[in-house]
């Protein structure tokens, strides 16, 4: 059963294939071998190299302790299908683990061990988790990964200068990076250094972050480790696409990771957040934040924030109703939950006047921001349900198309700002609130800016949720006339849907979007991926069903009046205006956005399909490559090794680029 000529354990098969193990005692045998016949091998092989219903797991045991492996016998991995093991005694479990430890992979299976010299004269021992000709990723007897480089016989270590730990660079949400070494000067020079191709999966939409050297990327329902300098697969962690769902996360979608001490935090499409192990990629823990057959979905990255992890979940044009909760990192376990729309009878609820606060919306599925001086989440909002029809929603509808300002550690509310009351455009809040410390009209102030999705770029004070500044940032816009004093649309007549379809400004997929924005504090200027385009918005009353959509209506691009435009500017947050603009060819096909660096260097992926670099006080065009995608994701960049990369996913690839050797 070990992988050699070692005489097993008696044993027979009877019936439908179970293993009747004759007793310890009258054998002499190891009562460890004997748990594990009459326990594991049915599913995993006599020898733990794969059975009939089972994968092998001699390759998978060197990468969990023994600890783990006893929590994982106690506990189950039910997410993979593997059930708890029943009535398991403490001396058996510990016996099993010692028979586990004797179990060795078929000859070209399973990591190799090696010990490696290294430079300095100290040595690494461990496991090969992957190689190349000059490059080497083990997972240490210290449960680290060492990224090593190769110098004749002796080896040196390499990691990450800055990293990159979360969705957008940091918890402020201005995907603005203090790192230089690419400028406005050299970063005409710039070239792939390495590409890493996702098998089988769709446009990837997420963020890659990069901690310690190693890069986490992922897609619906997986997460791969890459060594962030090379881009060679480290581990790969993946499970089944859950089948039966609607909406966007049925699709794949998964914007990214979160990464805090030696865990790595994702969403999966059924609404559950897990946690990995940073090192090797085990599951560490599975929650259920919400029932995907009442159409929750997840797509969005996580954020931790303190000791715990904050998550969203999507379905608001499918009727759920949003929430944003907050889990603690150790266990799993709910900490809080903070519900986006009251129910019948709670404190906001005489904002809703009919039945679609039985099924009101307000997804949550983009990442949020936070001030760890203040303590405050800032979470963006989605539209209310059914999108297109208000007629069974009197009322502003809270929180729906809003902010609103957590206490991080309890989740209660402090303050929300709403952007589009009764909202019937699908102008959902879904767009990062960055937040940014500047001088406003003379005075320091802790400001949150948001590019909203109905066409205006707000300008709030953070701390309280008062409104400083709203200003129309595309050119069509006819939904609303301007904003009151405080900040409230003034909605134009004759502008929701009707059955015929009615011609309204900006487009249901916004003046911008969820893809990200960057803020230059030297420059002053906030930089956003802009549309100019409208819809023809049809209304079509549908009622509310599980496993169906909840839109209310349709639409489509209102090409023929006005051409789709993506515009990248550069707006001035005193002014809220223009001070440039990078007009791009193709048809508004694009969902890139943008990457600040203190190198004065803008990035984004340009709509016809060219990953751009532009200066970021002029606009000037630097550098281009025509990588010929259709962008759906933001880039990054992070320092490694002494050499700073910019990634970028690009289809089904993640591109890191850099300047020459």
């Amino acid at each position: 059963m070990t992988g050699g000529s070692r005489t097993t354990l008696a044993a027979v098969i009877v019936g439908w294939g179970v293993v009747v193990a004759l007793p310890a005692a009258a054998q002499g045998v190891d009562p460890g071998e004997q748990a594990f016949v009459s326990r594991c091998a049915r599913c995993h092989g006599t020898d733990g190299n794969g059975g009939e219903s089972g994968p092998a797991i001699t390759g998978r045991l060197p990468l969990r302790s023994d600890e783990d492996l006893g929590l994982l016998l106690r506990e189950g991995l039910p997410a993979a299908g593997m059930p708890a093991t029943a009535n398991l005694a403490e001396s058996e479990a510990s016996a099993l683990v010692r028979y586990l430890r004797t179990l060795k992979p078929r000859s070209g299976q399973g990591p190799e061990r090696i010990q490696v010299q290294l430079e300095d004269g100290s040595s690494v021992a461990g496991l090969v988790m992957n190689r190349g000709p000059s490059d080497l990723q083990v997972l240490g007897d210290d449960r680290r990964i060492h990224l090593l480089r190769t110098r004749g016989d002796r080896h040196r270590t390499v990691t990450s200068q800055s990293d990159w730990p979360t969705y957008n660079g940091t918890t402020r949400g201005s995907r603005h990076s203090p790192l230089a070494q690419i400028d406005t000067a050299n970063v005409g020079r710039l070239v792939p250094r390495w590409i890493f191709n996702l098998p089988n999966v769709p446009r990837l939409q997420g963020t890659p972050v990069v901690v310690d050297g190693v890069m986490y990327v992922t897609s619906g329902n997986e997460c791969y480790a890459l060594d962030a300098g090379t881009g060679r697969q480290i581990w790969r962690y993946q499970r089944a696409r859950t089948r039966g769902m609607i909406g966007n996360a049925a699709g794949g979608i998964n914007r990214g990771a979160a990464v805090a001490g030696d865990r790595v935090f994702m969403a999966t499409d059924h609404a559950h957040l897990i946690a990995l192990d940073r090192a090797t990629g085990a599951l560490v823990w599975d929650t259920e934040m919400a029932d995907y057959r009442q159409n929750y979905g997840a797509t969005g990255a996580p954020l931790t924030v303190g000791g715990l992890v904050v998550s969203g979940v999507s379905g608001g044009d499918e009727g759920v109703r949003g929430f944003i909760a907050a889990y603690d990192q150790a266990s799993g376990k709910e900490v809080w939950r903070f519900w986006t729309v009251p129910r019948r009878g709670e404190p906001g609820s005489d904002t809703w006047k009919g039945d679609a606060i039985d099924h009101p919306g307000g997804a949550t599925w983009l990442t949020g921001t936070y001030d760890p001086e203040l303590g405050l989440l800032y979470w963006p909002v989605g539209n209310p349900g059914p999108d297109f029809i208000g007629d069974n929603r009197g009322g502003d509808n809270l929180y729906t198309s809003s902010i609103v300002a957590l206490d991080a550690a309890t989740g209660a509310l402090k303050w929300h700002f709403q952007f589009t009351p009764h909202d019937v455009w699908d102008f959902d809040a879904q767009q990062t609130p960055a937040l940014i410390d500047t001088v406003w009209r003379g005075q320091p102030r802790k400001l949150l800016v948001h590019a909203n999705r109905n066409g205006f770029l707000y300008v709030l004070d953070r701390t309280t949720g008062r409104f400083l500044s709203g200003t129309q940032y595309v050119r069509a816009l006819t939904w609303a006339t301007g904003l009151t004093p405080e900040g409230r649309p003034i909605v134009a007549p004759d502008q929701d849907a009707t059955p015929e379809g009615r011609h309204i400004c900006p487009h249901v997929n916004g003046a911008s979007n969820w893809y990200s924005t960057a803020f230059n504090p030297a420059t002053g200027l906030y930089y956003v991926q802009t549309n100019e385009w409208c819809s023809i918005l049809t209304r079509t009353p549908t009622p509310w069903e599980a496993g169906k959509g909840f839109m209310g209506g349709s639409f489509r691009v209102a090409a023929e009046q006005t051409p789709p435009r993506r515009i990248l500017r550069a707006l001035d947050l005193q002014t809220g205006r223009a001070v440039w603009e990078v007009p791009q060819p193709g048809g508004r096909n694009s969902w890139g956005g943008v990457l600040s660096t203190a190198g004065g260097v803008v990035f984004f992926g340009e709509d016809s399909g060219t990953f751009m670099a532009v200066d970021a006080r002029s606009g000037r065009e630097l550098w281009k490559f025509p990588a010929n995608q259709f962008w759906t994701a933001s880039p990054m960049t992070y320092s490694f090794d002494d050499t700073q990369y910019v990634a970028v996913a690009a289809g089904s690839a993640i591109i890191a680029f850099g300047l020459p050797d």
